[in-house]
């Protein structure tokens, strides 16, 4: 669990984080750098759930190497199951990042929602839902590894 007091909002209670993978996580079915460290770190305060509707096929291979919960996605109705996905969770309990056009109700839905500019780009439906956008993967983890941060950007 991560709590957080951030002045003129209620205070987040985390004990969830839903990660989109393509674009987010990932880059041409890849990892990207730092991201298996970080999770690993989180993964001792938060429960971590990894979804795609794994468009490169290597979603099997990578998510046993990482502590996370797998939920694989239909890909052409990702978008309801991510923010159902977000409602069954418990939304006041999660924090969700991506990217994507079909990450913008997770993100709209989560306590915390954080959109990545990365190298696929953003969607601006996804940019609109969220609560702050960062450069990368690597900052928003950061983000919920030193929440402090968190705190400074979205303090009212």
């Amino acid at each position: 669990m991560i709590d957080i007091a951030i002045p003129g909002r209620d205070p987040l209670h985390l004990k969830y984080l839903v990660l989109d993978m393509n674009g987010t996580l990932a880059l041409d079915g890849q990892l990207l750098p730092g991201v298996r460290e970080r999770l690993e770190l989180l993964s001792a305060q938060l429960e971590i759930w990894l979804i795609s509707a794994d468009t490169y096929g290597t979603l099997s291979t990578i998510a046993p190497t990482l502590k996370v919960t797998l939920r694989r996605m239909e890909p052409q109705a990702d978008t309801a199951q991510k923010g159902a996905l977000i409602e069954e969770l418990g939304a006041t309990q999660v924090a969700a990042i991506g990217n994507g056009a079909n990450d913008a109700d997770m993100l709209r839905r989560a306590a915390l929602g954080i959109a990545v500019l990365g190298p696929e780009g953003l969607a601006a439906a996804c940019l609109n839902a969220a609560d702050l956008l960062v450069p990368n993967i690597e900052a928003a983890l950061d983000l919920l590894l030193r929440s402090r941060r968190l705190v400074a950007t979205l303090r009212v």
